[in-house]
């Protein structure tokens, strides 16, 4: 089965379709105004410590105070020791180096952990931690015990970090994984570097964009290309991935036909149908979606 992804660049938002044989498999949207904080690295302030909830409010410079909870601080410790209390591990005023684990929602703000976690394209780094981890997705013993046998030459084992290999790593040379570890441990020690002359609050590192994830994650052995429709994000794109994933570069091609690229592969239409409130399903039966404030209901027709 062959592949295409297609980026649509406005002003407004990023579009992406993953294509199967011609047909849409998957869409993704990210808007400019209101881009996710997921992944965003902060040195923040610590507004107020509330020991009945075991919480803290931290000043990162969203406007609202972002939450963190006592069980989202990372605290080395035996494991047959208890949690200690919130205020006795932080106090108001603090400078405090956290990571957004979910975004804000309505009145509430983002939330926060102090376990910091940076991604590759083969791996993610965990610079606190010593766990070497495989990805449930890679199933065979002996493919997760190749890749932890690669990974355990190139970091020490008396090397602080540990490192989680994702599915994309799943048939890695070993160079590719050193060249991914080379860039996670340079990404974390810059991260460290600003950490020490910011003033709180100040963003350290932002997550990629969605068009950049796209060259990180999306891309398998099945993708034959992908079809970007505005030249300055396709020569941005290119240099990209020029440094980080190299093997995509060839990949990625510039549309320059008048017409519009989800026209062409019939995104739009598509598109409009499963926003629609019924959904005809292959098999002859169909959905109707109803949505309320208090739920979201699914009827299914046979």
């Amino acid at each position: 089965m062959s592949e295409e992804i297609l980026i649509n660049f406005t002003p407004q938002e990023t579009r992406v379709a993953v294509i199967h044989q011609g047909v849409v498999q998957e869409l993704h949207i990210e808007r400019s105004a209101s881009r996710g904080f997921v992944g965003n690295v902060y040195v923040g302030r610590i507004v107020r410590i509330l020991p009945g909830m075991q919480s803290a409010f931290i000043d990162i410079g969203l406007g609202r105070t972002a939450f963190l909870h006592v069980a989202d601080i990372r605290e080395p410790r035996p494991s047959d020791e208890p949690v200690r209390p919130i205020e006795r591990l932080l106090a108001e005023g603090q400078s405090i180096l956290v990571q957004v684990i979910k975004d804000p929602m309505g009145s509430k703000g983002a939330r926060l952990s102090t376990q910091v976690s940076v991604a590759g394209r083969m791996l993610v780094y965990l610079p606190q931690d010593k766990h070497i981890g495989i990805s449930q997705r890679i199933e065979r013993e002996s493919e997760r015990e190749a890749l932890r046998e690669k990974l355990g030459r190139l970091v020490p084992a008396d090397e602080c970090g540990g490192f989680i290999v994702r599915t994309m790593a799943e048939t890695a040379s070993e160079a590719e994984l050193a060249k991914d570890v080379e860039y996670l441990r340079k990404l974390w020690h810059d991260i460290r570097q600003q950490a020490t002359t910011a003033a709180p609050p100040a963003l350290l590192y932002q997550e990629l964009s969605l068009a950049q994830r796209v060259l990180r994650d999306f891309v398998n052995p099945e993708t034959a290309r992908i079809v970007i429709d505005s030249r300055e994000n396709f020569q941005r794109l290119t240099a990209f991935a020029a440094e980080y994933t190299p093997t995509v570069a060839p990949l990625l091609e510039h549309y320059v036909g008048e017409r519009p690229l989800f026209d062409l592969y019939s995104v739009e239409d598509e598109l409009q149908k499963a926003l629609a409130r019924r959904v005809d399903l292959k098999s002859g039966g169909y959905l109707i979606i109803d949505q309320t404030e208090a739920m979201t209901t699914i009827d299914v027709n046979t």
